[in-house]
């Protein structure tokens, strides 16, 4: 018989791809019980809109200055950060901005996203994703960050793109490994030749979308990332279970659910769901601070920030502690055995594809200082 004692090798954790930089990855992102609740602040295109969009009622038609954007940057990050276990921001306006000024908590993990707002498309309008100008994996790892975000919108339907991305995906996915950070993936399906978010042609295709992206895409990263597969309200309970089980299955890492800019009631009707199937947990956006912007006056906005949108935080961050699946249990692992992990003598030898000792150095001996 087994002793339930004894110490496990960390090859357990390597076979699974946990690192010593991923693993701490996951820890700095996750509550204390491997859940995870995470808010995203780093979608540059809906903030840039939605500020133009609150100038323009006050009279102002222009585009909101760098300043403008990193405030409100900085004060949802504040805000929703005393009840995330992680903030997700943008290089350009958020991160360096928000370290700077100590706005994020130091038991905050921050994740930072890899790829450019927008970017190109191909001659049906399907995404070609590229890197953020001026970042990348390295940079991000580089600044301190826990974790490396990466958006790609996929359809397998659509070969150019679906190509194109994949490709994007196991760069960046190689490119983590290299520098040994986390890295979380999110895919997200999206309409084209035509057609629009309310076409029946892409809203018939979306769910099976969302989980075959999670089935074919879903090795090349650290955390999954998923939009909810159906629809509230047109779809039945049973499908919508039915469709998240699927997801579930589908997805080879821990997940979590996405929150697409749906108002705050769908959203968290969602991540009941979602945390019934299996989900670990959430990234979520604009569900939580979308009507910051509707709000007049500096001071308004960041009563809305600290008040009704650290009360959804707070809201969602209780569903996700009490309902979601650890990541480590996705891996069939307990608290109880990630404790009995332990690394064999001269590990940093082999560490990083290092795997012999540098000419003329030595372990040492027991008790000696080397």
């Amino acid at each position: 018989m087994s002793n339930a004692n004894a110490p496990i090798s960390v090859t357990r954790l390597l076979g699974l791809n946990l690192t010593p930089g991923k693993l701490r990855g996951l820890q700095r992102i996750s509550n204390d019980n491997g859940t995870l609740t995470m808010v995203a602040t780093d979608q540059n295109s809906s903030m840039i809109s939605m500020i133009r969009d609150s100038l323009k009622k006050k009279g102002q038609e222009r585009e909101p200055t760098f300043e403008e954007i990193v405030e409100a940057k900085i004060i949802l990050a504040e805000a929703l950060g005393q009840r995330a276990s992680g903030v997700l921001v943008d290089g350009y306006y958020g991160v360096w901005n928000s370290v700077a000024s100590f706005n994020i908590g130091r038991n905050v993990g921050i994740l930072v996203r890899v790829e450019q707002s927008g970017g190109g498309k191909n001659k049906v309008g399907a995404p070609l994703g590229a890197f953020e100008p001026g970042f990348s994996v390295a940079k991000i790892k580089g600044i301190g960050a826990d974790a490396v975000k990466l958006l790609a919108q996929f359809e397998p339907t659509e070969p150019g793109s679906a190509e194109h991305q994949f490709e994007f995906i196991q760069q960046v996915y190689e490119d983590c490994q290299k520098h040994d950070i986390l890295m979380l993936l999110e895919t997200v399906a999206f309409p084209f030749n035509g057609e629009k978010k309310d076409s029946k042609s892409f809203l018939d295709r979306k769910a099976e979308t969302v989980i075959e992206s999670a089935r074919q895409l879903s090795r090349y990263c650290d955390i999954y990332k998923a939009e909810f597969p159906g629809h509230l309200g047109k779809d039945s309970e049973g499908q919508l279970q039915k469709n998240l089980k699927d997801l579930d299955a589908a997805s080879e890492r821990p997940w979590v659910l996405l929150s697409a800019g749906v108002d705050f009631p769908d959203y968290k009707q969602q991540v009941v769901m979602a945390m019934d199937a299996g989900a670990s947990g959430i990234l979520g956006g604009r569900a939580f601070w979308k009507e910051y912007f509707l709000q007049d006056g500096e001071e308004a906005r960041r009563k809305f920030a600290n008040k009704e949108g650290l009360e959804r935080v707070a809201q969602i961050d209780e569903i996700v502690k009490s309902k979601g699946k650890p990541w480590f249990n996705r891996y069939g692992l307990t608290m109880a055995d990630l404790h009995r992990v332990r690394v064999a003598e001269g590990w940093h030898f082999r560490y990083m594809g290092c795997n012999k000792a540098v000419s003329g150095s030595k372990a040492g001996a027991p008790g000696e200082v080397y």
